[in-house]
Formats: C-alpha cells, structure tokens, sequence
C-alpha cells in the first residue's frame, strides 16, 4: 500500500514540475473532492495529507521558493523544513479541520510582535497574517493548495524567527567579532516538532529561545517604553547657538528641552516656570542626561550635548535593537559567572551567579583610529602581581626605536631592558647598532620591569588571545578622569585593580586584600593560577540598561554600530 501511495505522490510532482494539459481544472477537483472528504472525517488534531497536498507540499520544498512569502527563497531552510515534515507523518504542522490550529494563532501573535525582541516582523511576514488566517477560516473556496501554502508559509516564518532569536540574524565573525555561533544552533525541525506543533505553552517554548540573562530582558523592557516615547515625542530641535548655553543665561530652547527631558525621564516635571531661562532644576534634569550619554555632567549646553538631545528617539531605538542582536550572540552559560567588557562604555562588569553586577569599574579602552580593542571571548587564568610588560613588536618599532634615537638613555630612563629569545637581559642603555638592527629583526625584544611605573601597572590579568591583548592596571590614572577614554593601543586598563583582584581570587582563602596589597607592593613578581578559570567578554553596546532600568547611551566610537545597522537592513537572506 505504502509503494502505491509513494508511485501516486511522485507521478502527481511529475505534473506540478513540468505540467500538463488541464492541470489546473484537474487540480481544482482534487481540492474540492479533498475538501468534501475533510469535512466528512472526525479527525483530531491536525489533519492528515492529501496525496496531493502532499506532493505539492515535497514540490515547494524541493524549489525551496514560496511566492506567498514576503522572502521567497528559503534555500538556507531548505533541509530543516524537509526533515520537519517528513517526521509529521504526512500531517500538516498548523491546520486541523480545514483551519489554522490554536498553536498556529499563538504563533502568528509572536511573529505579528516580532518588534518586542527587537525584530522585524515583516521579515516574518506579520502584516499577512490576518489576511491569511481570514481567508482559510472565513473564505468558501479554500483548496488544498492554500492550506499547503499557509502551512509551509509559516513553518518557514516561524523557523526564520526561532533562528534569528536564538542565534542572531548574523554571524559576528563577519564583523571580526570573535564570538563563535556556530557550535549552539539549534535543532529548527526537533524544536519546531517538540516544542510548539502540539504545544499548550507557545509562550513558554519561545521564551526559552531568548538569552538568559537579565540584562536582555531589561534591553527588551527598554525597548518597548522607547517604542512608547517616540509615538509621544513632537520630534523638535534644540537651536543652535554661537557658544554653550550656561546655567543662567535665556535660551530659547527651554521650553522644548523641559518637554523632551521630562519625557525620557531626565526631568520629573513639565512645568520648568522658567521663562525661557535656563536655571534651577532643569539643569540638573541637563546634567542627568549627560550623565546617561556618557558626557560631563557639568549642565553646559554645549554642541556635544546639543548633539546627543536632537538626536531621534528612533535612533536610541535602533541602539536597543543593535544591543540585542549582539546578545543574541553571547554563550547561553558560563561555568562561572563572566567579566564583562564593554568598549563604548567605558566599563568593566562583574556578574555574580545570578548575572547581577556585584563591581562595577571604569576602563580606558584602544583608540577609535587604528588601535581599536577586538571584541572577544577569554577567560582569566592567572594573576599576574607586579608584573612584566614584553612591549609588542609593533609598539617597538613604531614608537620605542624612535624614541631611542632622540635619547640613547631612554630605556634606562623607564625601567626598560633588552632580552633574547630565552629572556634573558643582554642589555639596557646605550643602544648599539647591531643591537637595535636586532630589535628591528626580532630577535631581540624589550621589557619593561615590574614597577609602579610599568605600563601593566601593579596587577595584570592574563586573558590568552590572537589578539595580544591584556586587562591591567595602569600608571596613568589621571585618565580615568576622562568621559570618554579611548587612549590605549588596545589593552584595557581597570580603574581598581585590587578589588578586581580580589574579586577574581575570591575562591583563594590566603589572597586577602592585604595579601593582594602586599604582593603589589612587594619587590618579586607573583603568578597565582586559577585553578577555575573565569569567563571573560569584550563586548561592544551603544545602550545599556542599568539594573534599576535607566537606560545609558553611548557615542559609536569604533563606527561597529553604523556596519551592523546596514547589515541587517538588507533583510533575507542574511550572511550566517
């Protein structure tokens, strides 16, 4: 029986692919007659296959191309949609009794509501739903064929949205980002079957897709309240002046800039009683702002600040929506609970078990131009007291060979020495010759000794990467100072070494913070190796919601945000 059906189904794809004469009226008999014998039948749950609608289903896979779809061509599902339904059975996934099943409706609501995760829903077809949905269910001529279509349409819709919300609409790696995606996909045919065809908990099964963390359900929080204030913003400008507005002086932008300050929550209320002069609380409304844009908080109106108040609320939600895609590509967990990086900011995070922040620090992070910090995952496994600087090749020859030819002294002078291969110091100052023609050639290099003046500072992290990267403590604390601080060739510097320290060698009973205090401050340098290493991430966010969920924005320093916005704008299908 089963080889007559199977002969039925491939000679009925034989004339859906290369046709025949009154195909069209032939099928349309079979899908009347299908209909008729659906209505007669008690069938419980979803319905069962035609032959027909089965070999039109096989024929769509096959051309992985569905014209119903806003993006036809779903060549990169293509075997994800083929296993799902071979394992139904010959069932449809979403119709039962000739119509969308309650698991159906629940899921056209998410993809309906796709902007809530910071998606698209057009990407998955949600303004055609209703249309699809009123014409199976209230329409007297529905076929065979467009019950097969409303299923495939949302099985690829829906499979397209599970993807992207677990694994991000694109691959880091196109970025340079150094955040592996690949080895967590998730199994779209076995979650599709197990987790939402007969589901009774859609919501559930779709929650457990998002990242885990609380940080992304703040962001996602975040972004339907600014979805909320753009619909409320009247959209005006602050004008422009010849100098910065100062507490004190009339500024015709003060009743706008009372508006806007009250709506995102700078200002608590609309009625300044100003007059057009700009004093008293709403400067203090001023300085908040700044103070969650990463500016001075010094209540200056300056062109900075001006810059960061026009800026359009569908801009701070283009931010979020960057925000959560890049979460998306995180790790799903940690064996211990990560450190986090996060460049635009300025800032160093320690999560605890719960992934609350426990510490929080300033960093000075690499240089917009040319010296940028990679984004990457690492982990810490040693700490490293008083430590070494090995001063990178590049770093050798583009600023220390110079500066040895102006001042024969100048290792001397810093701390530096000369080792070889082996380490061991051959030299310090003067420089000869063949010594610096060696330093050129490498094979020789300089190290700065341990020191409260070596550019590692008293503690360093060692954070194994391609990257020759390192997270240290810095001499130069004066730049912590800064706003923005963006000075290093691209090692991270931490504003509070020794409460880092402790934090990490918190599982070291004898590493007290005296111990920590004494080793930095010793005559010997001290590795202490963790017996766990600790997750590290460098990160890369314009917005971040804090945990009493004030939202923080932050200028595009390194220009990461302005490439992932024109990536994503392409729509399907997307780089993976």
């Amino acid at each position: 029986m089963r080889t007559v059906r199977n002969l039925r189904r491939w000679l009925f794809l034989g004339l859906l692919l290369f046709g025949c004469a009154g195909c069209g009226r032939e099928s349309t008999s079979l899908s009347d007659t299908s209909r008729q014998t659906h209505s007669s039948e008690e069938i419980s749950g979803r319905q069962k296959l035609t032959v027909q609608g089965d070999a039109l289903l096989r024929s769509l896979v096959t051309m992985s191309r569905l014209a119903d779809l806003d993006s036809p061509n779903f060549t990169a599902y293509q075997n994800e949609v083929k296993n799902f339904y071979d394992s139904l059975n010959d069932k449809f996934a979403w119709v039962g009794h000739g119509k969308p099943t309650p698991q159906a409706h629940a899921i056209i609501r998410f993809l309906e509501n796709a902007q809530d995760q910071g998606l698209r829903p057009d990407e998955y077809d949600g303004s055609r739903w209703d249309q699809r949905v009123a014409h199976i269910e209230q329409s007297q001529e529905v076929s065979d064929a467009d019950l097969v279509r409303f299923d495939l349409a949302l099985t690829v819709a829906v499979m397209r949205y599970v993807s992207d919300l677990y694994n991000g609409r694109v691959n880091p790696r196109l970025f340079h980002f150094n955040l592996d995606v690949d080895q967590r996909k998730v199994d779209l045919a076995d979650f599709l079957r197990e987790k939402l065809v007969d589901s009774r908990e859609i919501d559930r099964a779709l929650e457990t897709l998002e990242p885990p963390f609380p940080i992304y359900r703040r962001t996602k929080a975040a972004l339907k309240t600014y979805f909320e204030l753009a619909k409320r913003d009247d959209g005006g400008l602050l004008p422009v002046t010849a100098r910065a507005v100062k507490p004190g002086d009339s500024y015709a932008g003060v009743p706008r800039l009372t508006r806007f300050l009250s709506l995102v929550g700078d200002f608590p209320n609309e009625d300044s009683g100003n007059e057009g002069v700009y004093q008293g609380a709403i400067v203090d409304g001023v300085k908040h702002f700044q103070q969650r844009h990463g500016l001075e908080p010094n209540g200056l109106i300056d062109a900075a600040t001006r810059n960061e108040l026009n800026t359009p609320l569908s801009l701070r939600i283009m931010q979020l929506r960057l925000t959560m895609e890049r979460l998306r590509w995180l790790p799903r967990e940690f064996d211990r609970p990560p450190i986090v990086v996060n460049i635009p900011e300025f800032r160093l995070h320690v999560d605890d078990e719960q992934y609350h922040w426990v510490l929080s620090m300033k960093v000075v992070v690499g240089r917009a131009y040319r010296r940028q910090t990679p984004v990457f995952a690492s982990e810490i496994r040693s700490v490293i007291f008083r430590p070494y600087w090995d001063v990178p090749a590049s770093i050798l020859r583009a600023e220390l060979i110079p500066d040895l030819e102006k001042d024969p002294l100048y290792l001397v002078r810093n701390s530096y020495e000369i080792v070889d291969e082996s380490g061991r110091v051959v030299g310090e100052s003067p420089v000869s010759e063949e010594m610096e023609q060696q330093l050129q050639a490498g094979a020789l290099r300089v190290r700065q000794k341990p020191g409260p003046e070596n550019a590692l500072g008293l503690v360093e992290f060692d954070i194994p990467s391609r990257y020759d990267i390192y997270l240290h403590g810095t001499p130069a604390t004066q730049l912590f100072s800064m706003s923005r601080r963006d000075f290093s060739h691209g090692c991270i510097r931490v504003e509070a070494p020794a409460a880092l320290a402790e934090w990490v060698l918190r599982s070291n009973p004898e590493w007290t913070e005296q111990g920590i205090r004494d080793a930095m401050n010793g005559d010997d340098t001290v590795e202490v190796k963790l017996q766990k290493p600790i997750p590290v991430l460098i990160l890369y966010s314009t917005a971040v919601v804090m945990e009493d969920g004030e939202v923080h924005f932050f200028d595009d320093i390194y220009g990461h945000d302005a490439v992932l916005a024109r990536a994503l704008a392409r729509g399907y299908p997307y780089s993976r």
